[in-house]
């Protein structure tokens, strides 16, 4: 914690050392105060080389996609090898319209819901619970509240999230073209 601290102002610190050092007569500082500070930019430059290392290393890795398209989720859903949760409120069902086989869980809920035990669930949400290693989609009105969705479900351990960023807009918009 105190090396982040003092590393955030380390790039202001060759700035001040050369505006000081040309302003300053060499003999009104000590060598003492010169090489401390000269072995914390070395300090603060070896630690941000590393950082930059570990960047490199760890970005060759890419992580698996959190998106599906629409015809990737009408392959899951006619397959019947994922669960589809709509976080959109009851309100908005009945509104504008639903995915056949979704289950409706309010975003503001997920949290609780998917801590319930599997009888309380499927009472409160007509629904299976998911299992956590079940692959899940998500879906909202326009893709922004599903993506909370897949954090949150990703935070309480569940591994195969994904969410459909072109929401119920889109999905109508494909299922009224057929």
């Amino acid at each position: 914690m105190a090396l982040r601290r003092c590393c955030r102002f380390a790039g202001s610190v060759p700035r001040l050392l050369w505006s000081w050092s040309s302003s300053v007569p060499p003999r009104t500082y000590s060598a003492v105060g010169r090489c401390a500070l000269s072995s914390f930019v070395n300090t603060y430059q070896g630690y941000k080389s590393t950082e930059l290392q570990l960047r490199r290393f760890s970005s060759q890795q890419q992580p698996p996609s959190t998106e599906v398209t629409y015809d990737q989720l009408k392959k899951l859903l006619s397959e019947q090898k994922t669960v589809v949760i709509d976080v959109r409120e009851p309100w908005e069902l009945r509104e504008y319209g639903f995915i056949p086989g979704s289950i409706n869980v309010p975003l503001g809920q997920m949290n609780t819901a998917l801590q319930l035990d599997p009888e309380e669930f499927r009472e409160k949400y007509d629904g299976e619970m998911p299992l956590q290693t079940d692959n899940i989609v998500f879906i909202c009105l326009a893709g922004v509240r599903s993506k909370t969705a897949v954090n949150t479900a990703t935070s309480l351990g569940y591994k195969d999230v994904q969410h459909y960023p072109g929401g119920w807009y889109e999905w109508a918009e494909y299922e009224q073209d057929k």
